[in-house]
């Protein structure tokens, strides 16, 4: 009898133990009663149920991911393609996701998958190649995202999104070189067309230029042309008044001048009559 406290002791700890449990902050929980569920409106923290009657399952609320392997599915043309994609889901209902799962979460993963996957098999029958790599695959996830949470209510998650993230053609598919045949011709075409739009601007640059080639050379003319004379007619103004002054003297500077550009050359020959006017002034020296 001496034993009887300690295993009232031991009997009250574990009683103690198994009425109380623990709900982590990145958890949902439910408390069952005989596998009927009584309780699910548990915040994060401690909370106590009764011992051997009830239990509590503990859920991840967290966002899961479904990482699935690469499947081949057909397009509307009848090509072959790989698509390789990814589910991020989480638990919203802890209560239906017990119910239809058994609070599984690898049942739970093997629900959604086939959904997506037969979503991705109609929605990539109905689209071309081209059309499903080049633009389609936002508009593709985004329905499949939704057809995915309509069929999946009654399971108690919510498919937070879903992602495409490869899409290749299989190494053993003819498509490979029909695809590269055709990108090497668009290339061909896109570089013909820069080609050309470039050398149709090399002729408008050039036209442009030879254009302000001429205007500056014109504007330059005329600006010396006009130059040119407002210094003649500074000069004529100057000889006038000289000669206004002076006139024998303005006729003898004037007629050093012609002497100066006469005998400027120097194998040049001038044949006048020893009585010319142009020689009076050589004469009068002598």
């Amino acid at each position: 009898m001496r034993f009887a406290p300690l295993v009232v002791l031991l009997v009250a700890v574990l009683i103690a133990g198994s009425s109380v449990f623990v709900v982590n902050e990145g958890q949902n929980a439910i408390l069952l009663q005989f596998g009927r569920i009584v309780r699910t409106d548990f915040a994060p923290g401690l909370h106590f149920k009764l011992p051997l009657i009830q239990q509590a399952q503990r859920f991840d609320k967290r966002v899961l991911t479904i990482d699935s392997a690469p499947e081949r599915y057909l397009t509307s043309e009848k090509k072959d393609v790989n698509i390789d994609f990814f589910v991020k889901w989480r638990i919203v209902d802890p209560a239906k996701f017990w119910v239809s799962v058994g609070g599984d979460e690898t049942r739970a993963q093997q629900r959604v998958g086939p959904i997506v996957k037969e979503g991705l098999r109609t929605a990539v029958n109905s689209r071309t190649l081209q059309a499903l790599v080049s633009g389609g695959r936002a508009d593709v996830t985004k329905h499949l995202a939704a057809d995915a949470n309509r069929a999946t209510q009654g399971l108690g998650i919510e498919v937070v999104d879903l992602r495409i993230k490869r899409i290749d053609l299989p190494e053993d598919s003819t498509v490979i070189g029909s695809v590269y045949e055709r990108m090497r011709s668009e290339r061909k075409k896109v570089a013909s067309q820069l080609r050309a739009e470039g050398a149709e601007a090399a002729k408008t640059i050039r036209a442009d230029a030879d254009r302000q080639v001429q205007v500056v050379a014109a504007e330059a003319y005329r600006d010396a042309q006009k130059t040119r004379g407002e210094g003649d007619a500074a000069a004529s103004q100057t000889y006038a008044a000289a000669y206004g002054r002076d006139a024998d003297f303005y006729a003898f500077y004037r007629s050093l001048e012609a002497y100066r550009d006469v005998f400027a050359t120097p194998n040049g020959m001038l044949v006048l009559d020893p009585k010319s006017e142009f020689l009076r002034y050589l004469q009068a020296s002598k």
